[in-house]
């Protein structure tokens, strides 16, 4: 029998990878704007550089390993026999990357059987890593420095929490979740929005806000990032009874997970 891909070894490709496509990236930032199109609405934008990105990406990952298969935002879903699977955001937060808000991050997952065994999410404006693999727990590594264990916040109320989430680019959509937030934000410490889906599951693991919570993400946003979420001990959930991202994605300090999901449900039903 074959032996199972080894994490850790998965982790080192997509690491390589990710720190050659935030390159690209940032080579690309000054000419942002010169090739936008809109895809599911007049407000979801992709550029010329995330597809290039992805192009580079995809040709790294099946140069090293060929019988991989892979799924990516901008090239859409390509079958494998070995068994992984990456997942690939080419720049996730591209309105950030268009308007050189400092949030925008390549996000790589490697999938084996379905379940995710390695991320990193990397901060091409910044140059934050953020890196896990399944039991091995989550990092940060910023350049120059040591990795940094990530163990995640535990503030002592939903009152002392600091929360994230994020909106649809449909109309629509936005009204709903809009009301969402206006009921959740007299009872939380404030509310965080940075545009980036994969960064906001990483700023849960690093304690920079206590929660994150947002409706309708795509595989593409959350398989790195969540992954990095759940290995600093943070508490990766859906709404009761349903999967993580089916539809809500929810990550929070154990502390205050269990109240917040139950808010939620309450406002998402009303």
């Amino acid at each position: 029998m074959t032996a199972a891909p080894d994490p850790a070894a998965l982790l080192d490709l997509a690491v390589t990878t990710a720190r050659e496509a935030a390159d690209l990236v940032a080579r690309g930032r000054a000419s942002a704007g010169d090739r936008v199109d809109v895809k599911s609405s007049p407000v979801d934008l992709v550029t010329a550089v995330d597809r290039a990105c992805e192009e580079l990406v995809v040709s790294r990952l099946l140069g090293a390993r060929p019988d991989d298969g892979l799924l990516g935002e901008e090239g859409g879903e390509r079958g494998g026999t070995s068994g992984v699977r990456w997942v690939v955001d080419p720049i996730d937060g591209t309105t950030n990357f268009v308007y050189g808000l400092p949030a925008y991050a390549v996000s790589i997952a490697a999938e084996v059987d379905g379940q995710v065994v390695a991320g990193v999410v990397l901060n091409a404006a910044t140059g934050e890593l953020w890196s896990a693999t399944a039991g091995g727990g989550a990092h940060l590594t910023v350049l120059g420095a040591d990795p940094v264990r990530l163990t995640g916040s535990c503030p002592a109320s939903l009152g002392q929490s600091l929360v994230a989430t994020g909106f649809g680019y449909r109309a629509e959509q936005r009204r709903a979740q809009a009301a969402v937030v206006a009921e959740l934000l007299p009872v939380v410490r404030d509310i965080r929005r940075y545009g980036s889906a994969a960064l906001d599951l990483c700023t849960v693991a690093a304690g920079r806000v206590d929660a994150y919570y947002e409706l309708h993400l795509n595989r593409w946003d959350f398989a790195a990032g969540a992954l990095v979420a759940a290995e600093a001990g943070t508490v990766v959930t859906g709404l009761p009874g349903r999967p993580f991202a089916e539809p809500m994605a929810i990550a929070a300090a154990p502390s205050v997970a269990d109240e917040l999901v139950a808010l939620l449900d309450r406002l998402h039903t009303r």
